[in-house]
């Protein structure tokens, strides 16, 4: 348990030092984020391949692939809903909202809200991967999001400090951001302890969330400044670190 609390702090925490480096570099250009972003997305892929989609045909048995299928689309499903039925800015850099001088508390929100949205079921991933019983994977997942969100944190504050919040607003935002991922963590992580049966499904979903936030947000958003082939190397770069990283641990 108290691994799970301290890496769970770990996953949150890594946004408030993505915040603290977004503080001391304001104006990120739009080239160095798709790079860093796209570093983050290969991560994120690899994590979701190998400490969850792939785990969860292991656990499966008969059935495996055909829960882990299920799993997958039904992750993916539950955040193309999210994103219908709560309207929000983009996640990454407010790109829908251009005039950031006229931009209101209520626009700020729903940037923030849609950060959120997608952080907690990142927490349940890292949560899951725990309540597995595969520490080594659980910390290679764990490891995968906290090093995407530090440049998730780096790449929010310049949106809301253009759109007129307070620095110490800004910096406690932030640090609310990481706290959804604290409790995305624990409820993955005991959800998947009260109930074992439900592991292969739980990781197939936890997985399909992630593929979902990396297709529909991350990649569209690194390619849409001209640095899309930057971008691809940066992102195959994440993969082959995360893949040699899982390769070591094993």
């Amino acid at each position: 348990m108290e691994l799970v609390l301290l890496t769970a702090a770990g996953v949150g925490g890594a946004t408030v030092i993505g915040a603290v480096i977004g503080f001391i570099f304001k104006k990120l250009s739009h080239r160095f984020s798709d790079i860093v972003l796209s570093f983050a997305a290969g991560v994120m892929l690899a994590a979701a391949v190998l400490g969850l989609i792939l785990p969860s045909v292991e656990y499966g048995g008969k059935y495996g692939l055909i829960t882990t299928v299920a799993g997958i689309f039904a992750g993916a499903l539950c955040l193309n809903l999210a994103d219908k039925l709560v309207p929000h800015l983009h996640r990454f850099t407010g790109s829908e909202s251009e005039d950031h001088h006229n931009a209101n508390l209520s626009k700020v929100m729903l940037f923030v809200l849609a950060i959120a949205i997608h952080n907690l079921p990142e927490g349940i991933a890292a949560g899951v991967g725990f309540g597995s019983g595969d520490t080594n994977q659980a910390l290679l997942i764990a490891g995968g999001i906290a090093l995407q969100n530090i440049p998730e944190g780096m790449v929010i504050i310049g949106p809301m400090l253009a759109a007129g919040v307070k620095p110490s607003k800004t910096f406690i935002i932030a640090m609310l951001t990481g706290v959804v991922e604290v409790v995305g963590t624990m409820a993955g992580y005991f959800a998947v302890s009260i109930s074992s049966a439900i592991l292969p499904f739980a990781l197939a979903f936890a997985g399909g969330t992630m593929l979902y936030v990396i297709s529909d947000e991350m990649i569209p958003e690194t390619h849409a400044h001209g640095s899309q082939r930057g971008a691809t190397y940066a992102l195959l770069a994440g993969f082959c670190v995360m893949l040699i990283s899982d390769i070591l641990l094993g």
